[in-house]
């Protein structure tokens, strides 16, 4: 092989080597492109999420302050029932006492 014979051979060699990687990065950048609706999509998709969790988050917090005002509720609520049993116990104690009574004024 002479030396015109090899440069040609290698010229022919590293252009099929350019085209090959030319041709490998139009692939990739073709298969890896993203169409301006694309981003428009994703955009607004990002924006909808946004509102969404920002949505999430005030039920979020709206649910925790109406479970403390109904926890409180519910604790007063039970303080009002201890209260009334209580008093009924009284009453109910002082009704036994007072027949108690008259059963004996009616026996003496």
């Amino acid at each position: 092989m002479s030396r015109t014979e090899f440069v040609i051979a290698t010229a022919i060699i590293l252009f099929v080597a350019f085209c090959l990687g030319w041709f490998a990065n139009w692939i990739v950048h073709r298969f890896s492109r993203v169409a301006a609706g694309d981003v428009a999509e994703l955009d607004r998709m990002s924006q909808e999420l946004h509102e969404a969790e920002e949505t999430r988050d005030q039920a979020i917090t709206y649910l925790q302050q109406r479970e403390a005002e109904l926890t409180n509720q519910l604790a007063q609520t039970e303080a009002e029932l201890r209260a009334a049993m209580d008093g009924l116990r009284d009453a109910r104690h002082e009704a036994e006492e007072l027949r108690a009574r008259l059963d004996r004024l009616h026996v003496g």
